[in-house]
């Protein structure tokens, strides 16, 4: 079995190791180049393609007809897409002629397109995991192999889910393979009237609404919380992100809004602790906030706070 391997991020070095692992011949391994604008905190596929002894390139858009004439020449039978980050034509997904399979971080149908880990956690799931589906003109809409779910636990971060998701891409792959290789591939329908849609996100959206209740700021926090670039909130003419939260326990949470009653939704400072009072009148614990990078204490920001103050009244 020959297969042509588009290929990215964490989940395209796992999954392009069980391929190894099961003895499928990769006759080419497609990837992208690093982005200047990118935090690189995952495993790099060319990495893992030169460790393996694999031919690789990369190719930032399949429409280049160069990239269709490395595929051609490879004479995939199989081709998959391991998190490669753009949709691949119709022309050279028909050059293999066992079908071409895409890992998709979702339990489709749900969460189709873009960054489904990051609006699982914000939309506060208890659970995602990871899909093998067939590749068609419409995204993530393929009949699927095979998926295995994973837990999305209260205070999960977009970052633990993606490794756990990680690990089910693993799983899933590994335990289709067999019957793929055998020609016996699964099919079980993807109905896609049951499922949801999602875009991209930017760095903007992880703006935080203090008005929203205190549930939607945390999911939020957790949706973005780094490596991912953060949820934020603008004082002063200066941002500050907030890296970690939690909701405090009932007890706390009782005796932090008894301090803050009257006080109006955004950041505060009150019994040495960062707080942020929401429009429901819940809280979230900040137990990181950063900015220009570096980490604020609570006594210094509680000093920002005061600064800020004096400007305003002014």
């Amino acid at each position: 079995m020959r297969a042509v391997v588009f290929a990215y991020h964490n989940v395209g070095d796992r999954c392009l190791r069980v391929l190894h692992a099961r003895g499928v011949e990769v006759a080419l391994v497609v990837t992208h180049r690093d982005r200047a604008d990118e935090n690189i905190w995952f495993r790099r596929v060319a990495d893992t393609a030169a460790e393996l002894g694999l031919p690789c390139i990369y190719g930032e858009d399949p429409a280049d007809p160069a990239l269709a004439e490395a595929v051609a020449a490879a004479r995939p039978d199989m081709i998959f897409s391991f998190y490669y980050r753009a949709m691949i034509p119709q022309a050279v997904l028909s050059l293999a002629p066992r079908g071409a399979f895409n890992m998709h971080g979702s339990l489709l149908p749900k969460y189709r397109g873009r960054v489904p880990v990051n609006w699982a956690v914000l939309h506060g799931e208890n659970e995602t995991g990871a899909t093998l589906h067939a590749m068609e003109a419409k995204p993530d809409a393929g009949y699927i192999v095979g998926q295995t779910a994973v837990p999305i636990l209260p205070d999960d971060t977009a970052a633990q889910v993606f490794d756990k998701v990680t690990v089910a891409a693993e799983q899933t792959l590994w335990g289709v393979l067999p019957e793929m290789l055998a020609g016996r591939t699964p099919q079980h329908p993807n109905r896609l009237e049951q499922g949801s849609y999602f875009s991209g996100r930017k760095p903007e959206d992880g703006r935080i609404d203090w008005s929203q209740p205190a549930a939607a700021v945390y999911n939020l926090i957790r949706a973005v919380a780094p490596p991912y670039p953060g949820a934020f909130t603008d004082l002063g003419g200066r941002r500050f992100v907030v890296a970690q939260a939690r909701r405090p326990a009932p007890a706390r949470q009782a005796s932090l809004a008894a301090a803050l009653q009257g006080g109006a939704p955004g950041l505060h400072v009150v019994q040495d602790s960062i707080v942020g009072l929401c429009g429901d009148g819940g809280l979230v614990l900040v137990h990181e906030l950063q900015s220009d990078g570096a980490t604020l204490a609570p006594a210094a920001f509680a000093s920002l706070l005061t600064a800020s103050t004096k400007e305003e009244n002014r």
